[in-house]
C-alpha cells in the first residue's frame, strides 16, 4: 500500500524558507513519479514540482523556478521540497502525489496523472 506523508508546514514572514519533506512507502517498484501540488482556498490545485525516482529527473513550475528546489534523499526514502524566498502568493495547502511509472516532464504537473496522495502541510506566509 503506497503511503505518502508530508511535513514541514508553517507559518513564516515573506523572504523566508521552509523544507517540505515527503516521506514515500510501498511502491513496489523503483519507476514511480512524485508531483509536488498546493491549493490555496477558492483556487484550483496546481502543480509546483515532480520528481521521477527512475531517472532522478525533475522539473518546476514557472511560478517557482529559481526558489524552490525538489530532491531526493535516498538514505531515508524522503522526497523533499526547498522553498526559499517565499512569499505570500505561495501561501496554501502542499499535497505529495504519486504515481506507478514515469511522466514526461511536460505533463507531470497536472493532478489527473496522480493515484497516491497525502494528507497535505500548510503553508503561510505572511508579514
Amino acid at each position: 500500500q503506497v503511503q505518502l506523508v508530508e511535513s514541514g508546514g508553517g507559518l513564516v514572514h515573506p523572504g523566508e524558507s521552509l523544507r517540505l519533506s515527503c516521506d514515500v512507502s510501498g511502491f513496489a517498484q523503483r519507476d514511480y513519479t512524485i508531483g509536488w501540488f498546493r491549493q490555496a482556498p477558492g483556487k484550483e490545485r496546481e502543480g509546483v514540482a515532480c520528481f521521477r525516482n527512475s531517472d532522478r529527473s525533475n522539473t518546476h513550475a514557472d511560478s517557482v523556478k529559481g526558489r524552490f528546489t525538489v530532491s531526493r534523499d535516498y538514505t531515508k526514502n524522503t522526497i523533499y521540497l526547498q522553498m526559499n524566498n517565499l512569499k505570500p502568493g505561495d501561501t496554501g495547502r502542499y499535497y505529495c502525489s504519486g504515481r506507478y511509472g514515469r511522466l514526461l516532464l511536460s505533463a507531470c504537473m497536472s493532478p489527473d496523472g496522480y493515484a497516491y496522495w497525502g494528507q497535505g502541510t500548510q503553508v503561510t506566509v505572511s508579514e
